[in-house]
C-alpha cells in the first residue's frame, strides 16, 4: 500500500508540469489572495490551500500541484485501509490500492489543483473511520469523524450528500446502534461548528452558491439521462475495473462477510440518486468508488482466490495495468501536444464532456491549460501602450474568471495591476476603486463594450495555439469615456455562470 501510494504521487510529480495552468487553478489562486469563509461557486478550503501552497513553495506549476499529488497517495492508501477494515488480507489491501491508482478519474483529479482532488480523501477517510468504529474501535473516533467531515464540507459542499448517504445507510441497517452513542452526536456537532462560518457567509450573501447552481444546471453543465449517467461511471473508474466495484456492491449487500458493512452500499445508492435527481456532473459520484473497489478486492480474495489459486492474481492485475497505461494519456498530459491531439481523437474523448462549451483540437481538460500567459502578455502590451498618466488609472477588465485569474497570476511578472471582472466571485470583489475612465478589456465583444463606453478602440487580436475556442481570437480593446462610473454600474457587469 505504501509503495503504491508513493508511486501515485511520483507519477504526478513526473507529469503535472507538461502543459500549463488549468483555468480553475488560476481562479483558486486568485481566491486565495482574498481569504474568506465563502465564495459564490465553491467552498473556502481550496483557496486556503492554494494560498498556503504559494506561500510555502512559490508560484510554479509544481508548487500549486504539490498538494493534489499528495492527495493521490492518500486515496490509494485509503483504498487499502478500507479493504483491511472490511476484512481483507494483504492481497485485498494491495489490490484495492492498485485499482485506485489505475482509475482514470483519480489520475485526472490529482494532476492539477482543484477541490475535486481532495474530495475523495475526505469522503473515504470518513468511511474508514466509521468502519473502524463498527469493528470495535473507540467510539470517541466520532470526534475525528466530525473534524474530517467538517473540513470536507469546507472543501466541497457535496460532502453533505455523502454524509446524508452515510446517515441513511447506518439508520437502515444493523449498524443503527451507533445512534445510541453520545459520541456520534458530538461528532455531528463538530461538523456543524466547522461548517457554520461558511453557512453564515452564504446566508449573509443571500445563498449565491444555490443561485449559481440554478443558473448552470441544464445550461453550462452537460446533462445526461439517468441511464447515461450510470453507464458513464464505468469510464471514470476504468472499464475493466467496473466488475471489481460491482463486486464490491454485491459484497456489501449480499455476502455474509460483508453484510456488516451494508451501510456503504446504501450510502452509494443514496448519493447516486441525489446526483441523478440534481443533474450533477458525471464525475460527482467518483469519490465513492474507492470504498467499492476495496469491497470488490475483499470479495475476490475471500470468494475467488480460494477456488482458483494464486494464478488469478496476475490475471487480474495485468489487464488493469494495461488499461491504465492506455487511459493515462487521456487523463494526464503525458504526451506531447501533437501526440495528445491524435491520441484523444483516436479514442473520441470529445464525445464525453461535462460542460456545454465548444471544443478545439484538444478535449476541455487539456484545452483549458493553454492560452493564459499569452493573454497576460497581450494585456501587458496594451497596458504599456498607454501614456503613463493613463496607466495609473487604467482598469484591466476581463470577461471571465479564467482571463482575470491569468492577469492576476502572471501579471506581476509584467508589472500589471490586478484585474477586475464581473464573473462569479470576481464580481463580488467589485471594480477595485476604478472609475472606468480608462479600461483595457479582454474577452468582450465590441458591441457589449460600446454599450458602456463612448470610445472603444481595438488594440490587438490574439489566438493562442490549442486554447479553447472561447479563448481564441480574442480582441483586446482600449476603452474611454464611460457612460457611467464603474462603481455605479458594476451590477451590470456582474454575472454567475
Amino acid at each position: 500500500m505504501w509503495i503504491l501510494a508513493a508511486c501515485g504521487t511520483l507519477l504526478h510529480f513526473l507529469f503535472n508540469r507538461q502543459y500549463g495552468f488549468f483555468r480553475d487553478e488560476l481562479y483558486y489562486a486568485a481566491c486565495g489572495e482574498h481569504l474568506a469563509w465563502g465564495y459564490v461557486d465553491h467552498s473556502p478550503l481550496a483557496p486556503w490551500i492554494a494560498h498556503l501552497s504559494r506561500a510555502m513553495l512559490g508560484d510554479s506549476l509544481f508548487a500549486l500541484r504539490f498538494f493534489p499529488a499528495l492527495a493521490s497517495a492518500a486515496k490509494i492508501f485509503l483504498g487499502g485501509w478500507i479493504a483491511r477494515e472490511a476484512g481483507g488480507g494483504r492481497f485485498a489491501q494491495a489490490f484495492a490500492s492498485f485499482t485506485v491508482l489505475c482509475a482514470p478519474i483519480y489520475l485526472t483529479f490529482d494532476n492539477f489543483f482543484s477541490m475535486n482532488s481532495f474530495e475523495p480523501v475526505f469522503w473515504m477517510a470518513c468511511a474508514a473511520i466509521v468502519l473502524r468504529i463498527l469493528n470495535g474501535g473507540d467510539e470517541r473516533l466520532w470526534l475525528l469523524f466530525g473534524v474530517v467531515a467538517g473540513f470536507g464540507v469546507l472543501n466541497k459542499h457535496s460532502m453533505l450528500f455523502f454524509g446524508s448517504g452515510l446517515a441513511a445507510g447506518l439508520l437502515f441497517t444493523r449498524a443503527r446502534w451507533v445512534f445510541r452513542s453520545i459520541w456520534i452526536w458530538a461528532g455531528a456537532g463538530i461538523v456543524a461548528m466547522i461548517f457554520l462560518p461558511n453557512l453564515l457567509w452564504e446566508v449573509r450573501n443571500h445563498y449565491p452558491t444555490i443561485q449559481l447552481l440554478h443558473t448552470v444546471i441544464g445550461t453550462k453543465y452537460a446533462t445526461v439521462s439517468p441511464l447515461e449517467f450510470i453507464a458513464q461511471q464505468a469510464l471514470l473508474t476504468h472499464p475493466l475495473a467496473t466488475p471489481v466495484w460491482l463486486l464490491g456492491l454485491w459484497f456489501f449487500l449480499r455476502d455474509p462477510a460483508g453484510r456488516k458493512y451494508t451501510f456503504l452500499a446504501l450510502a452509494y445508492f443514496v448519493v447516486l440518486a441525489e446526483m441523478i435527481f440534481l443533474h450533477g456532473k458525471i464525475y460527482y459520484q467518483a469519490p465513492a468508488y474507492v470504498m467499492l473497489l476495496a469491497g470488490g478486492a475483499v470479495c475476490i480474495e475471500k470468494r475467488a482466490l480460494p477456488r482458483t489459486g494464486a494464478w488469478l492474481k496476475p490475471v487480474l492485475v495485468a489487464p488493469l495495468l494495461t488499461g491504465a497505461v492506455i487511459a493515462a494519456p487521456l487523463a494526464m498530459p503525458i504526451l506531447s501536444v501533437s501526440q495528445a491531439i491524435k491520441y484523444c481523437a483516436y479514442w473520441d474523448v470529445k464525445a464525453v464532456h461535462v460542460e456545454n462549451v465548444p471544443l478545439g483540437d484538444l478535449p476541455q481538460l487539456f484545452g483549458d491549460m493553454f492560452g493564459w500567459e499569452e493573454q497576460a502578455q497581450a494585456m501587458s502590451r496594451a497596458y504599456r501602450s498607454l501614456p503613463e498618466a493613463d496607466q495609473a488609472k487604467a482598469a484591466l477588465l476581463a470577461y471571465n474568471y479564467g482571463e482575470a485569474g491569468a492577469i492576476d497570476y502572471f501579471g506581476k511578472h509584467y508589472g500589471l495591476p490586478k484585474a477586475i471582472s464581473g464573473h462569479n466571485q470576481y464580481g463580488y470583489w467589485g471594480p477595485r476603486g476604478y472609475s472606468g475612465e480608462v479600461v483595457v478589456a479582454i474577452g468582450f465583444t465590441e458591441e457589449r463594450l460600446r454599450r458602456s463606453f463612448d470610445e472603444v478602440r481595438p488594440f490587438e487580436t490574439i489566438s493562442p495555439a490549442h486554447a479553447m475556442p472561447e479563448e481564441s481570437n480574442l480582441t483586446l480593446y482600449i476603452c474611454r469615456k464611460p457612460k457611467s462610473d464603474l462603481t455605479a454600474s458594476w451590477k451590470e457587469w456582474m454575472y454567475l455562470d
